[in-house]
């Protein structure tokens, strides 16, 4: 495989995890977003394969703690949306010959295993590795070589038209079924699940510090 590079988009950390608003108070719901972000950099980190990782941020709190695992900021339409900033990582990354593997900020549970897997999966040129959010329907990580080969779309549905793209442009799409990246938090089903799962993962820290899972 051309060198990888993971791309790891990042919304405004005030605005993160709306969908949280009736279980976690806005404080909490920043931290979450920061000690996710912070366990998913980790992970990546730890990953020889990766050449580097992008942080797409137009956040200041999110581009601090990306530097301090030496990732470099794009801050390119990163304030315009996921699909945006991911879109304008992955062009950069083409002119340079890369591969790129994009994952969320959101998906605290993910190891070096499962990174090791999508890699595995996606060996050459022509390769894009798909793996599902956990209700069928979203993207939660995509490995595309070359980086730009599939314009990516990210949303509520974005998982069959992915795979339908990538046939249209003559690419054989792998998907793997891969729990710890499909568990992406943004509802309180998710924040269930995730606490249903033993952990020391800075994300529950945050929550066990704040009674969020002191009863799991």
């Amino acid at each position: 495989m051309r060198r990888l590079w993971a791309v790891v988009p990042v919304k405004d950390i005030d605005a993160a995890k709306q969908r949280l608003a009736g279980v976690l108070d806005a404080n909490v719901r920043r931290a979450l977003a920061l000690a996710m972000l912070e366990d998913v950099l980790d992970t990546l980190t730890g990953v020889r394969e990766l050449q580097g990782i992008v942080v797409a941020t137009a956040d200041p709190r999110a581009a601090a703690l990306a530097a301090r695992f030496g990732a470099v900021v794009s801050r390119v339409d990163a304030a315009d949306g996921h699909s945006e900033a991911v879109a304008a990582a992955a062009h950069a990354l083409a002119q340079d010959g890369a591969a790129m593997l994009t994952i969320p900020a959101d998906i605290p549970l993910v190891q070096p295993d499962d990174i090791a897997q999508i890699i595995a999966a996606g060996k050459g040129a022509g390769s894009f590795v798909i793996v599902p959010a956990r209700d069928g329907r979203g993207s939660n990580a995509v490995l595309c070589a070359p980086a730009a080969a599939v314009p990516l779309r990210f949303g509520g549905a974005s998982f069959g038209p992915h795979l339908a793209v990538a046939r249209a442009r003559g690419l054989d799409p792998v998907t793997l079924d891969l729990p710890r990246i499909a568990l992406d938090i943004d509802d309180g089903d998710d924040l269930a699940a995730f606490l249903a799962v033993k952990s020391r993962t800075r994300a529950r820290l945050v929550l066990e510090r704040e009674g969020a899972g002191a009863e799991r």
